[in-house]
């Protein structure tokens, strides 16, 4: 396939050059982690911007260094935003090109950046996205929860009681939730959401992508039980699946279990069935031992 228009062959992908960075704001998700999940067309934005706007420039920096990449930052966050935005504003309407990043991952995902991207766009500034690394969309993938359908619920209130009401909210919302969420608060916050939304199948993802990456399955009340203790360390990233049906489709589960206790023993037959119906598995375990016991007659 030939290059398209302003582009160039480079590293065995067609990549454009950094000279050719158009004006106006460019959204760039950074790595959650590992320095090498950058993209190739983020390192040509940040190469050819005029200025980056980051939340944390001591943070920016590092990963710049890490890629060879030297450039003007400027401090963009929720405490200097308004004094920060009427200047990055004038720089994009006089042609500049601005790179806006967040400590990790994608902005405006938790993180500031929406107020900016506004009122560009009421400006008719061009806003470009440059997609990349995502900690909720990476804890899903691997939480082994229904990805079909999910709500990104970003931070819960530090409050127990206002935490309650947020969770409460959510109760009938039939997808998938994604949470962040303090090393220090998740054990509390795990029981919170077993009580609250019902001892559902979750998962909480640490230090997704890096060296010491750490993804715990298993129910809220389970997952509660394990970070009871001392905090763990890292950034925290909760999966909590769909609601679990108020009446289980008792003639179903035992069709399953029955032809699944033929092939496998009833630990294994019972997670399978467990997580095709979407159920926790300790009820599926004793139906299981049931059937067992009853065909052993």
């Amino acid at each position: 396939m030939a290059p398209l228009a302003g582009e160039t062959k480079a590293l065995g992908v067609f990549r454009k050059s950094a000279g050719e960075i158009s004006s106006g704001l460019h959204i760039v998700a950074t790595p959650i982690g590992n320095a090498r999940d950058l993209t190739l067309r983020a390192l040509d934005v940040l190469h050819g911007v005029d200025l980056i706007a980051a939340e944390d420039t001591r943070v920016t920096s590092k990963l710049l260094a890490i890629h060879g990449i030297q450039k003007t930052l400027s401090a963009y966050n929720d405490h200097n935003g308004m004094r920060e935005r009427p200047r990055l504003l004038k720089m994009m309407a006089e042609g500049k090109r601005v790179a806006l990043v967040s400590d990790a991952g994608t902005p405006l995902v938790s993180d500031p950046g929406y107020k900016l991207v506004r009122e560009a766009l009421l400006l008719g500034l061009a806003v470009h996205a440059i997609p990349g690394p995502s900690a909720a969309l990476t804890a899903l993938t691997l939480a082994g929860l229904p990805t079909d359908r999910f709500l990104f619920a970003g931070f819960l209130p530090t409050r127990a009681g206002e935490r309650a009401n947020a969770l409460a909210d959510l109760k009938d919302v039939r997808t998938s939730l994604i949470f962040f969420e303090s090393a220090q608060r998740i054990g509390e916050s795990l029981a919170q959401m077993a009580e609250v939304l019902g001892d559902r199948l979750a998962a909480v993802g640490r230090e997704l992508t890096k060296l010491h990456e750490d993804v715990v399955r298993g129910t809220l009340s389970e997952l509660a039980s394990h970070y009871a203790g001392d905090a763990p360390r890292g950034e925290i990233t909760i999966v909590v699946g769909p609601p679990l049906e108020q009446a289980a489709d008792t003639a179903r589960m035992d069709a399953l279990l029955t032809k699944a206790l033929v092939f496998m023993p009833v630990r294994a037959a019972a997670e399978l069935v467990a997580e095709a119906l979407g159920m926790t598995r300790k009820p599926v375990y004793e139906r299981a031992l049931a059937l067992k016991e009853s065909a052993d007659e």
